[in-house]
């Protein structure tokens, strides 16, 4: 093959360029690390044929020893990249134990100097074979003889094929994206923001609508994967204000907003609404219904569709079928949710539980009510220590609201991140990718899956998963979680530049205080510390940073003093977050407080946070490691990552 002639593959909708080393899908670039390009290379060239694990390993690492482990974990972001399955269905085949191979019908496009191309498919049906002994054999002949289908045996080899695959043509390339660009239109995601319809008559007593509307209507869209639709949380700041378009949308990060109006008088409602291009600044589509208050039902779904038109959204059919209208029958059952949902917002989440269990109980058929409710249950039983029956009740709202409607998003997400804090991630994780198997596009859930993988010890993918959560919407849990994956792989700056910069967020400096002491800078940690727990002291993260500012200041016997008093109220309200727990195991260590470590950490391990790659190695457990219990409980952790792993990836 020389030079002046280009090979390019195409398979679904991506375009692979090895001379390049990009990869396109419908036009737009895909991001891959080098090693997940390189096996993609290897994969498709060889497509068709099963490649053992060992032969792809000497193709991507040629003269290097790798652990298998790397090549798993690029598989696996390989093939999140792609949008395959976890376990490969639609491109890359597993066969346990052995090895891999590309599934998917590639077309091999051969460019030159001309203006002519040769375009011929590359070796391989795209099905498995019933029995995966047979997947070697099911290759013709002449398809084995073929240069390109060479088997792989010796790393000098293989590292000379690779090359090849890097340094193929250089001639054409401009005028076939150009011809890729016109064959495959860029289909870009939206990025849209229902903000909360303002009150004109500013009647308190019907406030509540307009944030609730806004969360219903968010609820509804988050079905449209040509959508990346912000949460109702990001939201909130702006009830109750005159908008600021621009700045709104800047804040947000998004590029189209739904903003509106609303207006009771007795049983009349009228609704004002108004779908905004950000940056033409023009109006897509604008509307106001007049109804009666007992058919507020309805507006969700109306104006739902109108952003869809607005938009010129083409919905899948199975899109198209989630639309579909869903409200109680009940007109009061429906108010008391919507009064459940702004309640929750505010915080006031007993309040919200009354209403959510009042929409309940007249209608029992509704999903996303039971789906708020057993968020409210989760919220008070952590966060106002409302008794340890509420998790329990948590549990079992969302499990009916699933009997009722498997398919929703929200309840998904909210009963993984619950299954991950009362130590069952392994039920969690199969909820969240089910979530995203019908929106991918959704930040939160992409968030909950790192969450529930950095609990297990899986940080790479967490991180990935975080990354791609933040990508989609940067503000995605900004101030209610961090992307601690990076901290436990040791990256420390990477982690204190992944947090926000708002330092009236206790959460949030004190993380930034956590990655500061980690990299031994002690002073500005102590000054961060102290400011997080000015700033909440109730928080527990901030009690553990005020206990390992007294060590560091040399007060050990205050500082173990305080993880004594945060310790015991996490026993008798029965807080179940065992990541939390374990920052109190690292204090008391750091603190040489090692008995009592030692009783936290085996807690916290029993009760689901067991990411053994980062029990091994994290640096406040130093104190423990000589200690006889320590080997035992890291033990336990090891093999729970361990039998995760193998469940899952």
């Amino acid at each position: 093959m020389t030079l002046s002639a280009r090979v390019l593959y195409e398979f679904d909708r991506f375009v692979l360029d090895p001379a390049e080393q990009s990869l396109l899908r419908d036009g737009e670039p895909v991001s891959l690390t080098p090693k997940a390009f390189g096996i993609l290379c290897v994969l498709i060239q060889n497509n068709g044929r099963l490649l053992d694990k060992d032969e792809l390993i000497k193709a991507v690492w040629p003269n290097s020893f790798v652990e298998e482990a790397n090549l798993s974990v690029n598989i696996s972001a390989l093939r999140r990249a792609l949008g395959d399955t976890p376990n490969g269905q639609k491109f890359i085949g597993t066969v346990p134990k052995r090895g891999y191979r590309f599934v998917m019908p590639v077309h091999e496009v051969r460019s030159g100097s001309q203006v002519e191309t040769e375009r011929r498919e590359v070796p391989g049906d795209g099905a498995l074979p019933s029995d995966p002994q047979d997947m070697a054999t099911q290759i013709s002949p002449e398809a084995r003889a073929r240069p390109m289908r060479k088997s792989w045996t010796q790393g000098g080899l293989a590292l000379t094929l690779l090359l090849s695959c890097l340094v193929l043509g250089m001639i054409g390339y401009a005028r076939y994206r150009q011809r890729a660009a016109q064959r495959v239109p860029a289909v870009k995601l939206r990025r849209l923001a229902i903000l909360p319809l303002q009150n004109l008559n500013r009647d308190p007593n019907n406030d509540f609508l307009g944030f609730s509307l806004a969360d219903a209507i968010i609820t509804k869209l988050g079905y449209v994967s040509a959508l990346t639709v912000r949460p109702s949380y990001a939201i909130q700041k702006y009830r109750d204000q005159v908008i600021d378009i621009p700045r709104a949308a800047a804040e947000l990060n998004v590029d189209t907003l739904l903003t509106g109006t609303f207006i009771r008088e007795g049983d009349d409602l009228r609704v004002t609404s108004q779908l905004v291009d950000v940056k033409t600044q023009s109006i897509l589509w604008k509307d106001t219904f007049d109804l009666k208050y007992d058919k507020l039902r309805t507006v969700q779904d109306n104006v739902a569709q109108q952003i869809i038109k607005g938009l010129a959204l083409h919905l899948t059919p199975s899109e198209a079928e989630r639309m579909q209208p869903v409200a109680p029958t009940n007109p009061l059952a429906y108010e008391y949710y919507l009064r459940g949902v702004d309640l929750y917002s505010r915080g006031d989440f007993v309040l919200a539980i009354k209403m959510l269990e009042n929409s309940t109980q007249i209608d029992s058929a509704y999903a996303p009510a039971w789906a708020q409710l057993g968020r409210a249950y989760s919220a008070n039983a952590s966060f106002q220590f409302g008794g340890r029956d509420h998790y329990q009740k948590a549990q079992g709202a969302f499990e009916r609201a699933l009997s009722l409607q498997p398919v929703l998003i929200e309840v998904r997400v909210y009963m993984a991140n619950l299954l991950t804090d009362t130590g069952q991630v392994e039920q969690a994780v199969p909820l969240l990718r089910e979530a995203l198997k019908a929106n991918p596009n959704q930040a939160e859930v992409h968030w909950e899956l790192g969450y529930a993988y950095r609990f297990a010890g899986m940080l790479e993918q967490s991180v990935a998963e975080c990354e791609r959560a933040r990508a989609l919407d940067p503000g995605v849990k900004l101030n209610t979680s961090a992307l601690n994956a990076y901290l436990y792989l040791a990256q420390y700056d990477k982690f204190i530049g992944s947090l926000p910069g708002d330092d009236r967020v206790a959460f949030n400096v004190f993380y930034r205080g956590f990655g500061e002491y980690y990299k031994n800078e002690r002073e500005k940690a102590a000054q961060d510390f102290n400011k997080a727990y000015e700033l909440e002291p109730a928080l527990l993260q901030a009690q553990v940073g005020e206990a390992l500012r007294e060590g560091i200041e040399n007060r050990q016997p205050r500082g173990v003093a305080i993880l004594h008093e945060a310790e015991k109220r996490v026993e008798d309200l029965d807080v179940r977050d065992p990541e939390a727990t374990y920052k109190i195991a690292q204090a008391y260590s750091a603190l040489d407080e090692k008995r009592s470590a030692l009783r936290v950490l085996e807690r916290s391990v029993d009760k689901g946070f067991f990411p053994y790659p980062y029990l091994a190695v994290d640096p406040l457990l130093d104190n423990l490691r000589r200690e006889p219990a320590f080997a035992s409980i890291v033990q336990k952790a090891r093999q729970r990552h361990e039998a995760f792993k193998r469940i899952f990836f």
